[in-house]
């Protein structure tokens, strides 16, 4: 099922997500459902806070940068409770949008190596370290469950240009192509 995809502004977006179990209720279901929803908005990556859950979850699928980066053709993971160890190397920046802050992109400075701890989708546990557009996707759904967003790294003067798309954003005064749910809208 396509579920709705929560918009700048809502509340959810900058809690900082707990942690779950085995026992989260429809676990199987909510990330069959996010996997549906990623690839309906035509994302790389999504996060449980957008989709309305403030828990630790979230998807990747980098097969849309593999031209830009071999290997990312098989980056598709589940991540639950993860945990970033270590960021390392000179910051690099990347153009980042994201699906609950649509038609605003920015250049974003992250590290260029990441190893993360993490639970697959059958609770079994993983240490792994990735690089390049693989740890960028990570990071940015990892700021996710940790209630940040990618135009928080962003230089503050730019941010303040961007505060009117933002508020039309959290206003429902924007167009996509997919489902959403916008906190502004009556």
């Amino acid at each position: 099922m396509i579920l709705p995809i929560v918009a700048y502004g809502d509340a959810v977006l900058r809690k900082k997500a707990v942690e779950i179990d085995q026992n989260y209720p429809e676990l199987k279901k909510l990330i069959q459902d996010m996997w549906e929803t990623m690839y309906n908005a035509s994302g790389v990556g999504l996060a449980a806070p957008q989709v309305g859950k403030s828990i630790r979850l979230f998807i990747v699928d980098g097969e849309g940068f593999a031209d830009e980066e071999p290997g990312l053709e098989h980056f598709k993971k589940v991540f639950i409770n993860p945990v970033i160890i270590e960021e390392t190397g000179e910051e690099w920046a990347f153009n980042e949008g994201c699906l609950s802050i649509p038609g605003i992109r920015e250049d974003v400075l992250r590290k260029p190596k990441v190893t993360i701890e993490y639970l697959d989708e059958n609770f079994e546990l993983h240490e792994e370290t990735y690089e390049g557009i693989a740890a960028r996707i990570i990071q940015h759904e990892y700021d996710h469950i940790e209630g940040v967003l990618f135009i928080d790294k962003i230089a503050p003067l730019t941010k303040k240009m961007l505060k009117s798309k933002l508020d039309k954003i959290t206003r429902g005064d924007v167009n996509v192509q997919y489902k959403m749910r916008f906190p502004g809208r009556k």
